[in-house]
């Protein structure tokens, strides 16, 4: 860690086996919003957890942290275990007083390669973490600054957003909000996207071609 703290009250599981390269780079394909149909519409982050700034698309699998409201020690020690791709989950129990996350933990995500950070929680350093262009999510911004007691646990089922993700779960982010697809699913997630595509693809066609009546298409 980049800080001297204890870190005996933290619990530290061990990492999952992420799965290919290749179905991020499918996903990144679909918009979350679809990815929330073909589950559907369950697994999608309550509204709260919204884009910081205009961040665009971000997929990845969770590596998931479990933190007292206002306290920090928990991330700092999950970003030992950070592995390039990594969206970092939350869940900091929906604090509204303090911030967990600012400007220099942002500095260590991006130094790891964590390629998005979502927060059931509080940012600050919001205006220096998007000229980073760290893409965050949260439930918003207090200057606030958080402690570095614990407890906290890395690599463990959480709830954040309303949504349980497990490490590893595949995460999938954009400016409408956030989707979890577990690792279980996700082949067949990746088939029902692929079906809703071509459905939108061709009822889109029908609209545009019916000049004079685009309800007729419908």
């Amino acid at each position: 860690m980049f800080i001297d703290a204890p870190t005996s009250s933290l619990t530290v599981g061990p990492r999952p086996a992420t799965g290919p390269l290749e179905v991020v780079r499918t996903f990144m394909q679909y918009p979350t919003a679809n990815v929330g149909d073909a589950m559907n519409r369950l697994n999608l982050m309550d509204s709260g957890i919204a884009a910081q700034w205009t961040s665009g698309r971000c997929v990845g699998p969770a590596l998931t942290v479990l933190t007292r409201e206002g306290d920090n020690l928990a991330i700092h020690r999950a970003l030992d275990d950070a592995e390039p791709g990594d969206i970092l989950v939350i869940n900091a129990l929906g604090g509204t007083t303090r911030a967990v996350f600012g400007d220099l933990l942002a500095e260590i995500c991006l130094a790891a390669g964590i390629a998005a950070v979502i927060i059931d929680g509080l940012i600050r350093d919001r205006a220096d973490i998007e000229e980073m262009a760290l893409p965050v999510w949260a439930r918003g911004v207090s200057p606030a600054g958080p402690t570095k007691y614990g407890p906290g646990a890395v690599n463990v089922p959480i709830a954040c957003g309303g949504v349980v993700v497990n490490p590893g779960d595949l995460v999938s982010a954009d400016g409408d909000g956030v989707a979890v697809v577990p690792s279980d699913i996700s082949a067949a997630v990746l088939d029902k996207l692929r079906d809703i595509n071509i459905f939108e693809r061709e009822l889109r066609a029908k609209i545009r071609n019916s000049v004079k009546n685009p309800a007729a298409a419908l």
